[in-house]
């Protein structure tokens, strides 16, 4: 325990109760990977927080005429001094900034035992039950602290309960500090406006999905989430709060470049919710809330990003790729014959709906994690039945969910003939596709061609169609346990 008899007057920068517009605004930048974030990961404090924060605070100061000091230690332990920007919005060159210092030796026991060597301190102790008040000059601080008693005796104390120190001494602070040689035109009371940048702070979207499944249509309720994170070292009140949407690039010394989590986003329906407002900002997106928020230091806020979609159109497929090959190029020839020869890979289900206003959502999604659940009819709860990535998606655009494997639906695929040239080669498939359950079910056949880019399917046993140029699809319906089989001849050449 430290005591501190007498304390030096500090002279802040701002005082809080002269202003009535915009006190502070924070504007928070996210450079993580969409989904990469999780609140439980920066519950060690030391952790990287992937994003950053612009600060404005208006304060009131008190200008003097010439040259003169102010300290402002408002700031966030993690700005970068770089970044500030001083200036007088009211009237412009009433004051401004000759030099800035960054003063950030933060006061702490050991600081303190070190500044005060050579000076008077009292040490209180306990030893068998007895308090001891030890007043003299402070010698040394290593392994303890050693005391010269006015009488000329030397004690060294390993343990003690506490030292009083008569004043802070010059040079300590209790917080970050910023401080600046101004010159002033006349002497005035004036707002200010402070801006900077900080580390420690970052923000990322969520979206919880219900589906409402049954014989004759798919339907979902879509909301979202925005999650923030202040590890600035600071806490802010009743603060304005934006976040940026957009790829912004910054110059950063051994980093990647930034990549902000989400970009357009139009809400038509925000301005009669407390949801975020978006309006454009040069190439990206501004969100800005309506009412103000507290985000208190070492904390994780969420805010609903835009109002819950009710009853969004929906599908849900079954889709078996036999090959597992997928996004492949055309690199080189495989003229491997055992190449892809038999697989039996699992179906997988997959939950799609297309991102327009005439199916029920129309709403630009920035990139994030979507949790899914499906309501249980028989005693009304919601279970959840899988996670994926999006990313940015426009209105008009689709979006495609991967939940998991099917249990009741199982596929095989495997090679029954091919004929390998100098040129050419031909190559035979035959897949089987079953249905298990006890309900007629759909399954997309997915077949990639992946020898190469020229090819010819020269028979099949089912209409196929292209999805592009290297993958050809079958749609097949299944009754309850039937069992489908396809097959199909591709024809490769290169010369």
């Amino acid at each position: 325990m430290i005591n501190i008899l007498k304390t030096t007057t500090v002279l802040t920068l701002m005082t809080l109760t002269q202003v009535n517009a915009d006190d502070t605004a924070i504007t928070v930048y996210s450079t993580a990977q969409a989904g990469s974030v999780s609140p439980q990961q920066f519950n060690n404090r030391g952790a990287h927080v992937p994003g950053y924060a612009m600060v404005k605070q208006d304060r009131m100061i008190t200008i003097e005429k010439g040259k003169f000091e102010l300290k402002f230690d408002d700031v966030t332990s993690q700005i970068d001094p770089t970044t500030v920007s001083f200036s007088t919005p009211n009237n412009p060159g009433s004051a401004f900034v000759l030099d800035q210092n960054y003063q950030f030796d933060i006061v702490s026991t050991q600081k303190l035992l070190e500044k005060y060597v050579g000076q008077q301190v009292i040490v209180e102790q306990t030893s068998g039950g007895k308090n001891k008040s030890v007043k003299g000059t402070l010698l040394g601080t290593n392994g303890g602290i050693i005391v010269q008693d006015s009488d000329g005796s030397v004690i060294a104390l390993s343990k003690y309960d506490s030292v009083a120190f008569p004043s802070l001494p010059g040079g300590l602070l209790t917080k970050p500090t910023l401080l600046w040689l101004l010159k002033g035109k006349k002497s005035k009371e004036e707002l200010a406006r402070v801006t900077y940048q900080t580390k420690g702070m970052t923000w990322w979207a969520d979206y919880n999905l219900t589906l409402k499944e049954d014989k004759s249509q798919c339907r979902m309720d879509l909301s979202s989430w925005v999650s923030l994170l202040n590890q600035a070292g600071s806490s802010f009140e009743n603060t304005k709060l934006k976040l940026i949407a957009g790829d912004v690039h910054r110059a950063e010394l051994n980093r990647p470049v930034g990549r902000v989590l989400a970009k357009s986003m139009r809400l038509n329906s925000v301005a009669e919710s407390d949801g975020f407002q978006e309006k454009s900002l040069f190439e990206y997106h501004l969100y800005s809330l309506p009412r103000r928020v507290d985000l208190p230091n070492n904390s994780t806020k969420q805010i609903e990003l835009f109002p819950a979609a009710s009853s969004v159109e929906c599908s849900k497929d079954l889709v078996f790729n036999g090959s597992q090959v997928f996004n492949h190029h055309y690199y080189n020839v495989i003229q491997d014959q055992n190449y892809m020869r038999s697989a039996k890979p699992k179906v997988k289900a997959y939950l799609s709906f297309e991102n327009s206003k005439k199916k029920g959502l129309g709403i630009p999604l920035p990139a994030g994690r979507i949790r899914v659940s499906q309501m249980d009819n028989d005693d009304n709860s919601l279970e959840f039945i899988g996670e994926d990535i999006i990313d940015h998606t426009p209105r008009n655009e689709s979006v495609t969910i991967e939940l998991g494997n099917s249990f009741d639906v199982v596929g095989e695929r495997k090679q029954t003939h091919i004929v390998v040239s100098k040129y050419e080669i031909t190559e035979t498939f035959e897949i089987k596709v079953r249905n298990q359950k006890e309900t007629e079910t759909k399954v997309k056949v997915i077949e990639p061609l992946y020898r190469w880019s020229n090819w010819e399917i020269q028979k099949a046993s089912d209409k196929y169609t292209k999805q592009n140029s290297s993958t050809i699809e079958f749609n097949v319906k299944l009754q309850p346990e039937e069992e489908k089989i396809i097959t199909y001849t591709v024809h490769y050449w290169w010369k």
